[in-house]
């Protein structure tokens, strides 16, 4: 079993950059592809980033791409997401997640309890 802790959520201004940073326990974390979600009031969640175990693998949403940077340390057993030029429309809570079957799983076995990320104009 493997349980996700996100940190790093916060209010910023638009064009400012947030980290956000999601602790795994659990054994295997490498086999594990992760990926972070966004949902936002009134809306789907919403893939933004995914990593593949090994990192060498990774896809980002049209709407963030060139500006979100997803990483993953598996030695520390955390995976991080960098936002940099944060506009308004990111404003959503985030969540980590964890694909038990790999890369090219559509659906995450464990998710975190997610982390507000709100973006001020």
């Amino acid at each position: 079993q493997v349980q996700l802790v996100e940190s790093g959520g916060g209010l910023v201004q638009v064009g400012d950059s947030l980290r956000l940073s999601c602790a795994a326990s659990g054994r295997s974390f490498s086999s594990y592809a992760m990926g972070w979600f966004r949902q936002a009031p009134g809306k789907e969640r919403e893939v933004v980033a995914k990593i593949s175990g090994g990192a060498r693998v990774k896809y980002y949403a049209d709407s963030v791409k060139g500006r979100f940077t997803i990483s993953r340390d598996n030695a520390e057993n955390t995976v991080s997401l960098q936002m940099n030029s944060l506009k308004p429309e990111d404003t959503a809570v985030y969540y980590c997640a964890a694909y038990r079957q790999g890369y090219l799983d559509n659906t995450p076995d464990h998710w975190g309890q997610g982390t507000q990320v709100t973006v001020s104009s």
